[in-house]
């Protein structure tokens, strides 16, 4: 037996697991994201930011492992 991970859009999970339990494929869903909540927070915040105009963060590449 082999396991597989599928990405399927939302407004077409339904007909995928049907689909798939009609040819007798067992259909296992965890239904929760592997990242940190916290994290995914953040993460929007800051792309509404920088949607919004505020400027980000600049590194110096050059200077950055000194």
């Amino acid at each position: 037996m082999a396991t597989l991970t599928i990405q399927v859009p939302d407004n077409e999970k339904e007909f995928i697991i049907k689909l798939l339990k009609k040819v007798n494929v067992k259909v296992i869903s965890s239904g929760k994201s592997p990242y940190d909540p916290d994290f995914v927070t953040e993460v929007k915040k800051s792309i509404a930011e920088r949607k919004a105009g505020k400027k980000g963060l600049k590194v110096d590449v050059d200077n950055l492992w000194k």
